[in-house]
């Protein structure tokens, strides 16, 4: 039977890219080694990284003055690492959710942290809008994607400080203008590659001006003068990069990702709204077109686990919601397809028939 993978991370990557991948594993351009085993100081695998580097410079239009490096650790290690290298005071967090708030966590303790907004008061189901931004901020963090509750912030905020943003479940599904930002990380393991390695992409001139001695790994400004080789990076993760970035390429680049979000989340969406065993969890207005969120309505509850059993037998794979709010995620990452979308809708219309 055919599988249909929705999982929120790591998740599904374009085929192509798994067996071109799989194909290097067990012999590395030729070399009779596999990319597994080979040195990351081989003469083969430099290219790659800086072929990596090198799409995803082109892909986001990223400008000059700005680095791209590979680093291991996830996001959950971003979440120091950034106040490391760039809190000097004060800085601002927007609590959307379970990972901005891990971050803001680990913030504090570098300096002094800041809640400029939050939608913690309804369970992180919207976006905040219209909050005041302090002006004395060293930058405003936040993440654009909310993986476990749904919400994304599809556009880049007008600031009057610098932005660090954790765009680890939306990085590379739209157009970003990254010149408004300090930093930008994400874990890979979504729209980029599989899980092992995290991109950060930072504006040189920022850095090295933190007020504390940082250790060697923790400071960007090693990694950038290494061009992410002062240790063994991830070497299987950066080559799956590599290939996925590719792929990004030949499908239209990210103008063309965005196109296809959004046409992916109108028919789940569309099909969320209509029939009459669902609802959505979040304002319609900050939905996410990456991880789609929804449970039984509340007289259909006793549904919920014949529906999850259901779309399991018809092949949907990774559909439950996050343990901490429970019903259904349809994560619909870059490599996703219509024909997968299309699945879980006709698995939701014929449950629906049946009740």
């Amino acid at each position: 039977m055919k599988k249909y993978n929705f999982n929120a991370g790591p998740s599904m990557l374009p085929r192509e890219v798994i067996e071109n991948t799989a194909k290097q594993i067990l012999d590395f351009n030729g070399s009779g080694l596999s990319l597994m085993e080979i040195s990351h100081r081989a003469k083969d695998f430099q290219p790659v990284v800086d072929e990596a580097e090198a799409l995803i410079k082109e892909l986001l239009d990223i400008p000059q003055g700005y680095s791209v490096i590979f680093l291991g650790g996830g996001a959950s290690l971003q979440f120091m690492q950034i106040p490391a290298n760039f809190l000097m005071k004060k800085a601002g967090y927007v609590n959307t959710g379970t990972w901005a708030k891990k971050a803001q966590k680990e913030a504090k303790l570098f300096g002094e942290v800041v809640e400029v907004a939050s939608s913690a008061d309804k369970n992180y189901t919207y976006v905040p809008k219209n909050y005041t931004i302090p002006a004395d901020l060293d930058y405003l963090h936040f993440t654009t994607n909310n993986t476990i509750y749904g919400t994304e912030t599809r556009k880049d905020i007008d600031a009057p400080v610098p932005l660090i943003a954790d765009m680890s479940s939306d990085i590379m599904s739209r157009p970003v203008d990254v010149s408004k930002y300090t930093a930008i990380y994400a874990g890979a393991q979504k729209n980029m590659s599989m899980a092992g390695v995290t991109v950060v992409i930072v504006k040189d001139d920022m850095l090295g001006k933190a007020p504390r001695e940082l250790a060697t790994m923790l400071d960007y400004r090693t990694h950038v003068e290494k061009g992410s080789m002062f240790n063994t990076p991830p070497v299987v993760p950066i080559y799956s990069l590599m290939e996925t970035m590719r792929w990004v390429k030949a499908h239209g680049g990210v103008k063309e990702m965005d196109r296809l979000a959004q046409e992916r989340a109108k028919i789940v969406y569309d099909e969320i709204d209509r029939n009459k065993l669902f609802r959505g969890t979040v304002v319609a207005e900050d939905r996410s077109l990456m991880n789609i969120c929804f449970v039984m309505n509340d007289e259909y509850a006793e549904l919920e686990k014949p529906f999850f059993d259901f779309a399991t037998e018809r092949g949907m794979v990774g559909i439950k919601g996050h343990r901490s709010v429970g019903g259904f995620r349809a994560s619909c990452y870059n490599a996703q397809t219509i024909e997968g979308v299309n699945a879980l809708v006709k698995a939701m219309q014929d449950f629906e028939a049946q009740h």
